[in-house]
């Protein structure tokens, strides 16, 4: 599941709306919806988002929280670690390998780390650790 499909799920949840209604109101089809709810596809175009958030009545700051998650919504991601340290591609490559194995906990931790290290203009705004 990505950080978008999960928040569209419990959006969905929280106001008791079926995934039929949904697709009718936005027009697509409730197979593509439950796809992007489980991670099935990529990330969702800005106009699906808008329409989401036009959807739930989403403004402001929830709405770019949103449109943030979607950002980072992409279930297959590449990592181009041309020119860069040997050692970034050795983690590239084990977090590649091994990410299926990590803890909820483990992965909330890592993005505490990335927090710390990534200049503040270029932070992803992920409000809530992974997996909870």
């Amino acid at each position: 599941m990505t950080p978008f499909g999960a928040r569209l799920r419990m959006l969905r949840r929280q106001r008791r709306v079926t995934l039929k209604d949904m697709a009718t109101h936005l027009q697509v089809s409730s197979a593509y919806l439950s796809a992007l709810e489980h991670g099935h596809r990529g990330r969702p175009s800005a106009g699906l988002v808008h329409q989401v958030n036009e959807f739930f009545g989403l403004i402001w700051d929830e709405a770019e929280a949103l449109s943030q998650l979607a950002k980072l919504s992409h279930p297959r991601v590449t990592l181009d670690t041309a020119g860069l340290t040997p050692e970034a591609t050795a983690l590239a490559n084990r977090l590649a390998e091994g990410i299926h194995r990590l803890s909820p906990q483990t992965v909330a931790a890592m993005h505490g780390l990335l927090d710390r290290e990534v200049p503040a203009g270029e932070k992803p705004r992920l409000r809530r650790a992974a997996g909870r």
